[in-house]
Order: C-alpha cells, then sequence, then structure tokens
C-alpha cells in the first residue's frame, strides 16, 4: 500500500497453462491426388497370331514428400540484467548514512590498503571488526566466513577482499532485515520501549508522522507518565502530525495504555502506539511494570500488542546488544529501531545481534529530522560501513 511500511502481498495468481506444442521437425503436407492411368495402348496385331500388348503403368506420386531436418538454432545469450539506480530520496539517505558510519569504516577500509593477502591483514582485520563493536562472535564469523570466499574467488588483491567482505557482512545482516506490517489488525497496538536518551519518543513522533502521511489514522498513548517533557515532547509531535493522543499528568501507565486501546478501537483508529518510560535492564522493578503494561494491553485488545518496539542508541555499543537480550526475555521483541548513527557510533553492534540475537531491525536514524529515520537494508548498511 505504501512504501514505508509492508502489507501482507496477496496469494500469487495461478499461472496460464501453457499451450501444446508439436515436437519440433514435425512438419507434414497435405496429400495429393493420385494420377489417373493412362489409357492402353493396343499394339499391332501380328497376322500369325494375336498377342495382347502389355498395358503401360506409371509410377504414383508420394502422398508425403520428404522435409529435411531443421537448422539448429543457437540462442543468443540474455542480456545482463540491468540494475536500476536507486531513487533519489533513498540515494540521499545512503549518502547521510554512509557519512554516520565514516568513522568505523574509515578505519576498516584502511586494512585493505596493502598489497597482499597475508595473516597480518586478517589480524588487523579483526582488531578494527573488534574496535567496530561486531564482538567476538561475529568478527570470528565474519573471518572464517571471508576466508572460505576468498578462497572459492581465488582473491589476490585486497580490495577484492573488502569487496567480499561486504557480502558476508550483507549474508549476516539479512536476517535482520525486515518491512514493519500495518492493517493486518485493527487497529494495529504497538509498544514502544528502551533506556532513557536513546530516542525513543523522537522515534514515535517520526513513525507517527509516517503513518499519518500514509493516510494511516494514528492514536497516541503518552504511557511515559514519569517525566512531563516525554509527555510534552509526544504532544509537539501529536499536533505536527495531527493525530490524537491520550495524556494523564501522573496517571498510572498502564491505565493510560488500557484507555488508548480501548479509545483506538473505539474511534476506528488503523495504529495505536504506546510511549513507555524509559528502563534500564538492571532495574527490575520497573522492567516488572513494563510487564503488567503488555498484560493490561492483552487485555484491552486480544493479540495485543502485535508489535514491541525496542529503540536503542548506536553509540552504545556491546551495551546494545545487553539491551536487546535483556528486553526480549522480559517482553518478546518484535523489532528494533536504532538511532543515532549520525558520526561517533561504530555500527558494528547490528553484526553481533545478527548473531547472537536476530531480532528484526525495522528502521535506522542518523539524525533528529523527519527524513533521518528509514527502513533497513543489509546490502546498504554493509555498503555504507565498508565502502
Amino acid at each position: 500500500m505504501f512504501s514505508f511500511f509492508k502489507k501482507a502481498p496477496p496469494p500469487p495468481a495461478p499461472a496460464a497453462e501453457a499451450p501444446a506444442l508439436l515436437p519440433e521437425g514435425w512438419v507434414t503436407k497435405p496429400a495429393s491426388k493420385p494420377a489417373p492411368e493412362p489409357a492402353p495402348v493396343p499394339a499391332p496385331v501380328p497376322v500369325a497370331a494375336p498377342v495382347p500388348a502389355p498395358v503401360a503403368t506409371s509410377t504414383p506420386t508420394p502422398v508425403f514428400a520428404p522435409v529435411p531436418a531443421p537448422t539448429p538454432v543457437v540462442a543468443a545469450p540474455p542480456p545482463a540484467p540491468v540494475v536500476a539506480p536507486a531513487p533519489p530520496a533513498r540515494q540521499s539517505w545512503m549518502e547521510r548514512l554512509r557519512a554516520g558510519l565514516r568513522k568505523t569504516g574509515g578505519s576498516i577500509a584502511g586494512v585493505f590498503t596493502g598489497t597482499k593477502i597475508d595473516d597480518q591483514l586478517y589480524e588487523e582485520l579483526e582488531e578494527a571488526l573488534l574496535m567496530a563493536d561486531a564482538g567476538v562472535k561475529a568478527t570470528q564469523f565474519l573471518l572464517d566466513d571471508l576466508k572460505r570466499r576468498v578462497k572459492d574467488a581465488k582473491a589476490t588483491d585486497p580490495q577484492a577482499v573488502r569487496a567480499l567482505l561486504v557480502d558476508a557482512l550483507a549474508e549476516l545482516l539479512t536476517p535482520l532485515e525486515k518491512g514493519l506490517e500495518v492493517g493486518r489488525f485493527t487497529p494495529t497496538v504497538m509498544m514502544v520501549v528502551g533506556v532513557n536518551g536513546a530516542g525513543k519518543t523522537t522515534s514515535i513522533g517520526k513513525l507517527t508522522r509516517h503513518l499519518a502521511d500514509s493516510s494511516q489514522k494514528v492514536l497516541l498513548a503518552a504511557a511515559d507518565t514519569f517525566r512531563a517533557a516525554a509527555r510534552e515532547q509526544l504532544g509537539v509531535w501529536a499536533d505536527r502530525a495531527q493525530v490524537e493522543i491520550i495524556s494523564q499528568e501522573g496517571g498510572d501507565p498502564a491505565a493510560v495504555s488500557f484507555d488508548a486501546v480501548n479509545a483506538g478501537r473505539a474511534r476506528g483508529a488503523d495504529v495505536v502506539i504506546a510511549d513507555t518510560a524509559g528502563r534500564l535492564p538492571t532495574q527490575l522493578h520497573l522492567m516488572e511494570e513494563l510487564k503488567k503494561i503488555k498484560r493490561v494491553i492483552t487485555k484491552a485488545q486480544e493479540g495485543a500488542p502485535h508489535e514491541v518496539l525496542l529503540v536503542v542508541d548506536g553509540n552504545t555499543g556491546q551495551n546494545a546488544l545487553n539491551q536487546v537480550k535483556a528486553f526480549d526475555e522480559a517482553l518478546g521483541l518484535t523489532g528494533l529501531v536504532v538511532t543515532k548513527l549520525d558520526g561517533t557510533a561504530k555500527g558494528g553492534v547490528l553484526a553481533a545481534v545478527a548473531r547472537e540475537r536476530p531480532v528484526p531491525v525495522y528502521f535506522v536514524g542518523v539524525g533528529e529530522k523527519l527524513e533521518d529515520l528509514e527502513t533497513f537494508s543489509a546490502r546498504e548498511f554493509a555498503r555504507a560501513l565498508l565502502e
């Protein structure tokens, strides 16, 4: 329905049955009438004894003419696939993402400036990946995969090795590539969680704006009742997108979420998004409160929340992986939003997430503007980080 989000595709139409073809080389001609036999010519009768003249016969014309075998036709090789250029908006996004990851990408690219492929290159690459927050498990996996690719391709140029590393990283990140679906449930209820300062409320505002621009009726729940600025900030985004918001000053966050889901059902909303208070995974009593919010939402609508999104700061490195593990165990995450990939973030943490806790990454962000939040592409991210 729209490009920023995905809907379940309709079942493919059954393929039309191909017409039956005659076997190649089989050609028939219509039968011609046989030539009439000529009338018998009487021979001269000798005086002595009459002898009957023989009857002349003619050779019949064959009904089927022989057909020579067809000359085999060698099919021309198929044309090379034409890769359509990225649309201008996406190309602009790639430039911003590449600029955000330039610091890490430059460190990794420096490994391939030599002329030889040897143990020293792989040692320097291992160090660069660890410094990029890829983690030990993902780094070892990438190195082993890269060595196999180099051997299979018989690569001799370090720059060719870097291209193979792009392929290896893109393949590792591919399981994280998944689009956010809306419309399967009415309303689709999303619960957004994360630690303070990760950009949770801002990400909700951008997501709301994109949904509203795509003709989706959105209702927001200001369930972060502990931080007054959070309600005000969410209210500003609600005004910009011209959507409704349910808010209570000092109210119970679970009660606000419950009221918002019921209001969304009554008002015909397409999407309900609940902004919860920031939580550290180590604050067990606050994590229990998040579980309570989720239970209350389920009471308001069976099967909800349909999405539990964790917003993580791309600058937090391996701590981001710890957050993913803790929130996933407590709530059952369905997707991630990775923010602040705009200059100091290392980006390699997504490799660690893909290797150790592959929760889909719905969106990545590089700044505060609306266009700075985009859908995640494994190939684009690998190219932005390594090329």
